[in-house]
């Protein structure tokens, strides 16, 4: 049985869980969930989630949500297929610095990014207007640990250190609509978070997971 994945394609959430099983080449079913009509509120999907929230994970008997979790889960059971994304391979150093950088996209990284994309980006597509208020306290926000990026980068090719991981792929959502909003800058201004970005995007399993999107 193909594992299911319950979510949008449009969703930085979903994005993440499937460019994992594309990376890992494991054969999937995409079931839409319209948020727009409340479909993730529905006890059907509930009984996947009770948080009421997109993604969830079916896999076989197993269901899962949270986009993080469903993602260590897949880099776990599918250890020997594709890329090794949690470094299971490398030394204690190696698989601590995934660690680390996972817990810095989470918490660090993803809160300014997520509040600028959904203001410079997605409020738009919704109907709403840009507070550009917002977009400058998030932006500057998001600068902070953007330098710290850069400085990361200026000594490793990936974030978590010579080898592409877990870490780049899950930050990779929301980089990719921060690249479509007016503040790309925050991207190219930076040379090595640049060239990480390029390094990044450039991956087959990447490219196959953004083809459907709009833009």
């Amino acid at each position: 049985m193909a594992v299911k994945v319950y979510g949008l394609p449009m969703s930085t959430n979903t994005l993440r869980v499937l460019a994992a099983l594309n990376e890992k080449d494991v054969e999937f079913e995409l079931v839409i969930v319209d948020i727009r009509t409340g479909a993730h509120k529905q006890p059907n999907f509930l009984a996947l989630n009770p948080f009421g929230q997109i993604p969830a994970l079916e896999d076989g008997d197993l269901t899962l949500f949270e986009s993080r979790a469903i993602n260590r889960y897949i880099a776990t059971k599918y250890a020997e297929a594709g890329s090794d994304l949690l470094l299971s391979s490398g030394t204690p150093a190696e698989r601590a610095a995934v660690e680390v950088w996972l817990e810095v996209e989470s918490q660090q990284f993803g809160p300014p990014i997520a509040a600028l994309v959904f203001e410079a980006l997605i409020k738009p597509m919704l109907g709403g207007t840009t507070d550009a208020a917002v977009v400058e306290a998030e932006t500057a926000k998001l600068e902070k640990v953007l330098d710290v990026y850069e400085a990361r980068l200026a000594q490793n090719k990936y974030l978590a250190g010579a080898h592409f991981s877990l870490v780049d792929l899950n930050h990779a959502p929301y980089t990719n609509y921060l690249m479509k909003t007016p503040k790309a800058s925050l991207i190219t201004s930076r040379p090595h978070l640049l060239a990480w970005w390029q390094d990044v995007s450039s991956r087959p399993a990447w490219k196959k997971t953004v083809a459907a999107l709009p833009f």
